[in-house]
């Protein structure tokens, strides 16, 4: 049974969701952070958060990309406690979203990345049973793939919420996945080793059980609550499973290597050129998109 969270009342929800989606579409846009959405959307109300994500991920669409897969997030207990919530989330993965077979993760595209380590999940089956459980979701698996998430915020400095989050697709940014496709078989996701170096220097570990205990425990929330939003996973998806240790800043020109028991490795260089002024104009930014600076400072 996947959770069910309460909306908080909003008089004129349409135009909320119309308000939130603009403000993200335009700082996507402009490549400077906005203010949070929470001020139109309020703190605790996900419901209203998922229909903002719904219609930005569906404008992408319009304007040409595809579905690939979803990511979780919000797996890390330590993260939860952070924003405020005792639950993970989930955010739609894009083909324009996977850059594995670039020379470097294109730092332009970026507003305020950080990166974590996770493990992806390739899917050789739908996942749109009636009564999913761990047995059904390990078998749906093709295989499992070292990974990066490169996360990014279309808000500014970060001062997100839970609905600031949901709403910006759940912050994603970029991907890269390793090059080694391994079965289930050969590993067990849980035991997975993580350390993450960057520019050489360790910066973050940690182990498959930082992610809601187990990677597939995450991965059958996940297929639960895809399933009860209409919307199952389905074969050939990827999903990026949720962070195995603590988030990196990537500023342009480094070079982050993960290093996985049982998967290998996936390293990524971010381009040279600059991720715009975003991080040092968003606090500027975010005072011109909104008018609400007391509500936008809620904590969820």
């Amino acid at each position: 049974m996947t959770d069910v969270w309460e909306p908080r009342a909003v008089a004129d929800r349409a135009g909320a969701v119309a308000e939130a989606v603009a403000r993200l579409t335009r700082a996507a846009g402009d490549r400077r952070p906005c203010a949070p959405v929470r001020d139109v959307l309020g703190a605790t109300d996900i419901s209203l958060a998922y229909a903002v994500q719904q219609r930005v991920v569906a404008d992408r669409i319009a304007a040409g990309s595809r579905v690939v897969g979803r990511k979780i997030g919000l797996t890390s207990a330590s993260v939860q406690r952070q924003v405020g919530v005792d639950r993970p989330d989930f955010g739609v993965l894009l083909a324009d979203m996977d850059v594995s077979a670039l020379p470097a993760v294109p730092s332009e595209r970026l507003l305020q990345p950080r990166v974590e380590a996770e493990i992806a999940f390739v899917l050789a089956a739908d996942l749109d049973d009636e009564d999913l459980d761990l047995e059904r979701v390990r078998s749906a698996v093709a295989y499992g793939v070292a990974a990066l998430e490169i996360v990014d915020s279309r808000v500014a400095d970060w001062d997100i919420a839970i609905t600031d989050t949901v709403a910006d697709n759940a912050s994603s940014g970029l991907f890269v996945l390793g090059a080694e496709r391994v079965e289930l078989k050969a590993f067990e996701p849980r035991d997975v080793r993580m350390r993450l170096y960057a520019d050489g220097e360790l910066a973050s570990e940690g182990d498959g059980t930082a992610c809601l205990g187990d990677p597939l425990a995450a991965l059958l929330w996940l297929a639960r609550t895809a399933r009860e939003f209409g919307d199952p996973l389905r074969a050939g998806q990827v999903v990026l499973s949720g962070a195995l240790g603590p988030l990196v800043p990537t500023p342009p020109g480094v070079t982050v290597r993960a290093e996985m028991s049982g998967l290998g490795t996936v390293t990524a260089t971010f381009s040279a050129g600059s991720a715009d002024t975003a991080a040092s104009a968003g606090s500027a930014d975010a005072s011109d998109a909104s008018d609400s600076s007391d509500s936008s400072k809620e904590q969820g």
